[in-house]
């Protein structure tokens, strides 16, 4: 696991596993370990466990051991408390011993005239509930590797999906749908073909993983009796076997699983016949998908049928000569993999382990590269398994040892970090924590003494396999060897030149030569010293290459001329693209499909500057960051007009920034929305202060007065994109007996703030210079475009409470004070919590918010299937459920919260389970993370038939999927699930 565990303690087979003590671990509180600890003691003594209560309650190293482990893993805790027989049986047993029962009993359950769909599924996840607790154990106490551990779990899948197969054919068998050669074994000579792919395909499943299925069914398999029913027969029996294994019921689930890696998943039934598999790959078989198929294993169904599909499949999957282009190919869809160079040091709060930079998918990524550049010349070369791969890959001269060793090394640590994270709370999540607390907790499972300690061994990790990983494609062979003529000179095209523009991807080669030769005659302010076009013409090939592989390479060119035509001078940007690749590719990203970004730095090109920062990528731009950043930049500000072009030029770059780093994928979605809505409040917060001062100055100030800034929509719920206007209501209170205000020229209450507001909306949204800060929109305030734009505080809250409409109060569970007074921030908040409480007919409520979809549906009809928000179980549907279950009082917990994605995960028991609840926080995650990406890269609409392939590749990226038809199944798959839950739980409907 780690330097803490590399001598691995062996238990043996005989004896109770508690007889040979445990690695130490340290709790996060030692109070809170004991008490767990004197808690399942008696849990014990209840249950009739003597043993095991002596244990908890004495002095041990076992029992320390479990205390710590207690403290630091609430699934492990919660584990152990509903079943504490689990720990009585290592009394007698090991580990080993155990899981080899647990095993045996998984291929069992399935046989037997008694044995139903129900009990399969309860035994299911009660065996395997038992046997991830015992494997987590075992990896927690040092016995075992991760490389153990790995494998044991995917041997626990491959038992689980094999019996639940087993059993669904022996039911089809029993129906007359099949006849089984061998009913005592149902899998041979079914036709039914289950295939493992990715990390259970490779024997090295993580500790939350979902399993990725591909199903195909052979129609002349002999225990199918008519072929032409063959695949209707079969894509049902695959339904049913997705619900036994990932189904939420009282005992858990099994495994989640996962079907879109099947070929074009939007299209295509869940099982399909092989030989339209077949010529499907051999046909229109995407890279990506060679890649996928390299881990391709049979692990449930009839598996010699399986291997006899991978056999055939094995000339699309290895082909016999090395394959550069397809290399290519491969890594540009793969654009969540980024080679970054040059970047500063990273950042291990809220570092994702799987995807982020350095992280395991870079380490497979690597492997699978190579694999297929060389792997159809050397059959040692085709294994699944990374860390055997590597050291092939080494023995035959691809990669050198230290490659070899150093990655084999940071693979297994990089996969124990990802088991730590997941081990905390059964989560499928790959992403640290993000505060100190929760990297400690990291840090003492990984047994490590210090979060500090684990911080510095993570970041050493992670630059050791960026360097290898950045090396690797840094040192490949170029597609067509020399680049070719690049010749500007002149006013007449060279034809070599117009072919070599051709072959790095551009369109329109005579256009992008006269573009070249207007640089270098010296038109733009930046090309107009020698120095400058000396250093360009150097950059030039490089440039070239860069904005070709962005697949709009005309688009991406006349962008950065255009950028170019703003700049002061040059000498200094080509000398810096000359010495740093990855910021000139960071540049062609903007350039090719980001064409918002890219239009900021064109109209500022100042802003461009901010990427020079070494820091950029490991800063987390939250609250404080930007606070901090802000107050300096504001500092020598006095004037009125020069704080506000400050506020501009600011939030512009900083919303540039946010961008860049979503784009880079420094940060994710869901953290952009954040600090794009903490930019607003700040700035809008400033914007709102200067006004008041200035407005101040002229007309004083009221008694007593204040105001504060409700933030609503998407700034209120923090989920604000690139491209949002911001949703606003400014209220004031001011003592009772002020009749108007104090300064030179005096105006009555209602008049001053009503003019205060119309100087705020002039300062943030009238165009300048500098630009505009936000788009506003008032209309969510009491009576909308016809009432005064300022509300008085007890004007909003009685309209609130007394004649407000159902989508007010809707659009109210949103509503968050983002700036002003902080007095009447807190007596907004209480106003609102308890307005938001106030009793309600939940009948109503719901048919009312049902009738307003259905209204919304008729009269704003989705643009197409992409419009994520308006589409049936889009955005809307979501926010609707979570609104209406505030309103309702159906929201568990305490603590408020405006979050749409936070509400639904705190859906109370009795309107949603753990499944819907779930079901829902994720499909949320993907509308908004799309969103983000979409809105952050476009102006206009998003066009499906047209997507720029940079942005497809981008959107792929976000969701882990690995092609733009399994993403597109995927969205209209998840918005019919939620479909599905609004009719449930807004209209009833089952």
């Amino acid at each position: 696991m780690t330097a803490a565990s590399a001598k691995v303690k062996k238990k043996q087979s005989s004896g109770g596993w508690f007889d040979t003590p445990p690695r130490k671990l340290v709790p996060l509180d030692a109070d809170d370990a004991r008490q767990e600890l004197a808690d399942l003691a008696e849990a014990a003594r209840d249950g009739g466990l003597p043993r095991l209560a002596k244990l908890l309650a004495g002095k041990s190293a076992a029992a320390n051991f479990l205390g710590a482990v207690f403290d630091l893993s609430p699934f492990m805790r919660d584990c152990a408390r509903r079943q504490p027989e689990i720990l009585d049986r290592l009394l007698d047993l090991s580990i080993d011993d155990r899981l080899a029962t647990i095993l045996q009993a998984i291929r069992k359950c399935c046989v037997g005239a008694e044995v139903s769909e129900a009990s399969l599924m309860k035994d299911l996840r009660t065996l395997k509930t038992e046997a991830h607790f015992l494997i987590a154990l075992a990896d927690l106490a040092g016995e075992a590797t991760t490389e153990r551990t790995v494998r044991r779990l995917s041997d626990l899948a491959d038992a689980c999906v094999g019996a639940a197969v087993d059993f669904l054919l022996g039911d089809a068998d029993s129906q007359g749908k099949l006849k089984l050669p061998d009913p005592k074994r149902p899998a041979t000579g079914s036709g039914w073909i289950i295939l493992g792919m990715g990390k259970l395909g490779a024997h090295e499943l993580n500790f939350s993983s979902d399993i990725d299925l591909i199903v195909f069914v052979d129609p002349h398999a002999p225990a199918i009796p008519d072929p032409f029913e063959s695949v209707d027969l079969f894509a049902k029996l695959t339904r049913r076997l997705v619900r036994i294994l990932q189904d939420r019921t009282e005992h858990g689930y099994v495994f989640r699983t996962d079907l879109r890696l099947r070929p074009d998943p939007g299209s295509t039934p869940l099982a399909i016949p092989v030989e339209a598999a077949l010529n499907y790959y051999e046909g229109r078989g995407q890279n990506w998908e060679r890649a996928a198929m390299i881990k391709a294993r049979p692990v449930a169904g009839d598996i010699k049928a399986g291997e006899a599909f991978l056999k055939e499949l094995q000339p699309y999957v290895w082909r016999k000569y090395m394959d550069y282009a397809a290399i290519a190919d491969v890594h540009s869809i793969k654009r969540q993999i980024h080679a970054h160079r040059g970047h500063g040091e990273i950042a291990v709060k809220g570092h994702n382990v799987k995807l982020g930079r350095g992280g395991i998918r870079e380490i497979e990524f690597f492997v699978q590269t190579q694999q297929l550049i060389a792997g159809g010349r050397f059959r040692e070369l085709r294994g699944r398994e990374t860390v055997p791969m590597l050291g092939e890959l080494a023995s035959h001269g691809w990669i050198t040892a230290d490659a070899r060793d150093a990655l084999a090394a940071q693979y297994w640590f990089l996969r124990s970090v990802e088991h730590a994270i997941q081990m905390v709370a059964d989560e499928q999540t790959h992403t640290l924590p993000e505060d100190d607390e929760g990297i400690e907790r990291i840090a003492r499972i990984l047994g490590f003494a210090s979060g500090e300690e684990f911080a510095t061994a993570f970041r050493k990790s992670l630059q050791l396999v960026e360097r290898h990983y950045a090396a690797l494609f840094e040192t490949a062979p170029q597609l067509s060897g020399d680049v070719g003529n690049l010749v500007f000179t002149g006013d007449v095209d060279d034809p070599d030149t117009l072919q070599t523009l051709a072959n790095l991807g551009f369109q329109r080669p005579s256009d992008i030569c006269r573009v070249i030769r207007g640089w270098h005659f010296g038109r733009y302010r930046a090309t107009q010293s020698a120095e400058a076009r000396e250093r360009l013409t150097e950059l030039t090939p490089a440039l070239l290459g860069a904005f070709g592989q962005t697949k709009r390479a005309d688009e991406a060119l006349l962008r950065f001329d255009e950028f170019l035509a703003g700049l002061p001078a040059g000498i200094q940007l080509f000398s810096l693209l000359q010495s740093n690749p990855a910021l000139l590719k960071l540049l062609a990203t903007i350039m090719g499909t980001a064409p918002r970004l890219a239009a900021i730095i064109t109209r500022r090109p100042h802003v461009f500057d901010g990427l020079l920062d070494p820091l950029l990528l490991s800063e987390l731009p939250d609250r404080a960051y930007l606070a901090g950043r802000l107050s300096a930049f504001l500092d020598s500000a006095v004037l009125y007009e020069d704080i506000l072009d400050r506020l501009r030029i600011f939030a512009a770059e900083q919303k540039f920034l946010i961008g860049v780093r979503l784009l880079t994928g420094s940060i994710d979605a869901a953290r952009a929305g954040t600090a794009f809505s903490d930019l607003a409040d700040l700035t809008i917060g400033s914007a709102l202060d200067a006004v008041s001062a200035e407005f101040a100055v002229r007309h004083g100030k009221v008694p007593g007065g204040r105001a504060v800034i409700l933030g609503m929509g998407k700034l209120g719920s923090r989920e604000l994109t690139a491209g949002s206007d911001v949703d606003l209501i400014l209220l004031y209170d001011h003592d009772e007996d002020a009749d108007e205000s104090d300064g030179e020229k005096p105006m009555a209450p209602s008049h001053y703030y009503s003019r205060l507001t119309q100087r705020l909306i002039a300062a943030v949204s009238a165009p300048t210079a500098e630009g505009v800060l936000y788009e506003l929109d008032l209309r969510l305030r009491p009576s909308g475009n016809k009432g005064p734009v300022a509300t008085h505080f007890s004007a909003f809250s009685k309209y609130q409470r007394n004649d407000a409409w159902t989508w007010e109060h809707m659009a109210l569970t949103r509503a968050r004070p983002v700036a002003g007074d902080p007095g009447l921030v807190d007596v907004l908040e209480e106003e609102i919590e308890a307005i938001l409480a106030l009793p309600r007919d939940r009948v109503k409520l719901a048919r009312e918010a049902a009738d307003m979809r259905a209204l919304i549906e008729k009269e704003k009809p989705p643009h197409d299937k992409w419009d994520l928000k308006l589409i049936p179980g889009g955005l809307i549907d979501l926010e609707f459920i979570a609104q209406c279950a505030v309103l309702a009082g159906q929201v568990s917990g305490k603590q408020r919260t405006t979050s749409t994605q936070e509400i639904l995960a705190r859906l109370a028991p009795e309107i949603a389970d753990a499944h819907v609840r779930q079901e829902l926080v994720e499909a949320h995650a993907l509308f908004s993370a799309l969103t983000q990406m979409i809105r952050l890269c476009l102006t206009g609409a998003f066009e499906p038939d047209d997507v720029p392939p940079g942005l497809s590749d981008l959107l792929l990226g976000t969701t882990d999927l690995p092609d733009f038809r399994v993403l597109e199944a995927h969205v209209q798959e998840t918005a019919r699930k939620v479909r599905s839950d609004f009719d449930l739980l807004l209209r009833g409907k089952q």
